[in-house]
């Protein structure tokens, strides 16, 4: 891998760059609510060759939200259930936009 190709990764949402200290540090939380969230199956961070543990910018902001409904007194369990649910429905959302938004590009037959 070239310095090219890793400065090419620095914009991408799902390369896994930061480790468990420094996503703790960025999220203001412990490394034991991270590995909590990887438990509940809300994020699942890759592996590096040595067996540690990598965050995507996209797991992070994940994370965050988990962390921000567990500041609020909810379970992190439940936190975690939460989270997913947004996150589908943000993307059920989309599809359907997409959908309409192909619908409607498409020409009327006039019968």
């Amino acid at each position: 891998m070239t310095a090219g190709d890793s400065f090419g990764r620095l914009d991408d949402d799902d390369y896994p760059a930061y480790t468990m200290g420094r996503a703790a540090e960025m999220l203001g939380t412990t490394q034991g609510f991270l590995r909590a969230v990887g438990e509940a199956r809300l994020i699942t961070p890759l592996r590096s060759e040595g067996g540690h543990r990598r965050y995507s910018r996209y797991q992070l902001r994940i994370a965050a939200r988990a962390r921000e409904l567990v500041d609020q007194g909810t379970p992190i369990e439940a936190a975690c259930r939460i989270v997913i649910l947004e996150d589908q429905l943000e993307e059920a959302q989309r599809i359907n936009a997409e959908y309409r938004a192909a619908a409607s590009d498409k020409p009327t037959t006039a019968g």
